[in-house]
């Protein structure tokens, strides 16, 4: 792939053949910006899974960077109001589900009481597509509204595998502080670590990269006899 100057330049940074210290990465991932915005650090994780296996989970992330989500729960009537005092920017029933049915997705998250799940189903082509559709593994499908609505406000972010395996998730901006990006990327690999199947082999993390939006990629090591 053809990349531009910028990117060539600030490439000579990073020495392919070499995998950083977890700080030494989220200093030199820093560095790496070529937008004039403050690009996302994103982590891509590669796990050794066999081929019927995935891994899926939320987490919150000790230091937050994203700007506030718009929550939307289905719930019936008599619990609009709880919804709503406890963070929910859209509450409701039949009424919202025709209103996505006819096209309107103008939120962030999909929460659901287990009562509406019959009626949310419907909406399964639509929310799916996006990402959207409340999940009991994902903790979007609660009677504990209270709970949940006050982790998603604090930023618990849902992680999966794709099909090849790999985990792919924003854990920072270039403008925040190198350590706050490290304690987020511990946090998470923690969390990817306590979902390792039973009869995994060997290294269940194979390999883990670090990189800006525009920019090149880092390979990171969480401590130095992990290096290869």
């Amino acid at each position: 792939m053809k990349h531009g100057k910028k990117y060539n330049e600030v490439a000579k940074k990073v020495d392919p053949s070499q995998a950083y210290e977890l700080g030494a990465a989220c200093a030199l991932v820093k560095e790496l910006k070529t937008a004039k915005f403050d690009e996302t650090v994103e982590v891509h994780i590669r796990l050794n899974l066999k081929k019927s296996q995935s891994v899926r989970d939320t987490v919150v992330l000790p230091h937050q960077f994203r700007g506030e989500k718009r929550i939307l729960v289905f719930c019936r009537p008599e619990r609009v109001k709880e919804a709503l005092e406890a963070g929910a920017t859209y509450a409701g029933d039949a009424e919202l589900i025709e209103k996505i049915k006819g096209g309107w997705l103008d939120f962030d998250i999909a929460v659901a009481t287990p009562d509406m799940m019959k009626d949310v189903g419907k909406l399964g082509m639509i929310l799916g597509r996006r990402g959207l559709m409340p999940n009991p593994k994902t903790g979007t499908v609660t009677n504990d509204l209270p709970a949940s609505l006050n982790e998603l406000r604090k930023g618990r972010t849902e992680y999966r595998t794709d099909k090849s395996g790999i985990i792919h998730l924003p854990v920072g901006k270039v403008s925040m502080e190198p350590e706050k990006i490290a304690e987020n990327l511990n946090t998470l690999v923690e969390e990817i670590s306590r979902k390792r199947p039973a009869d995994a082999k060997g290294d269940f993390i194979a390999s883990i990269y670090l990189t800006p939006t525009m920019g090149p990629s880092v390979k990171v090591v969480l401590n130095k006899s992990e290096k290869r």
